[in-house]
């Protein structure tokens, strides 16, 4: 069954076209790397939690926007034999005005335990 890569991080004020384009280069090397399928998807209904919600899991500050996204794998051999030649891949570099809060990204591997669809 696949595996899945997912990240949620803020976006500073006025860089959703720069993390797109950043997003735009490193999705076909992750594809390049085994993965099937990578998605980014941009904060449109965030409500707030009475404990926690998703802006204050990645401590957005005001004006920030946050990002959710995910990396499918085959598999999570495919994904730990591409995570290390990632790091070191030039071609993943951020660009030295990053777009995103990166010391505020919140990520993880997950197995997946269901998957449904309409298909």
């Amino acid at each position: 069954m696949s595996y899945i890569d997912g990240f949620m991080c803020p976006v500073l004020p006025g860089k959703k076209d720069a993390y797109i384009e950043m997003a735009k280069k490193a999705a076909p090397l992750f594809v390049e790397y085994g993965a099937i399928r990578v998605v980014e998807a941009w904060n449109d209904d965030i409500q707030p939690g009475k404990t926690n919600d998703m802006r204050t899991a990645v401590i957005a500050e005001a004006g920030e926007d946050v990002v959710f996204s995910w990396i499918e794998w085959p598999d999570k051999a495919t994904r730990d034999s591409a995570w290390g030649k990632l790091m070191e891949d030039e071609r993943m570099k951020p660009p030295e005005d990053n777009p995103m809060a990166g010391a505020r990204m919140i990520y993880g591997g997950f197995s997946v335990i269901l998957d449904h669809s309409a298909n």
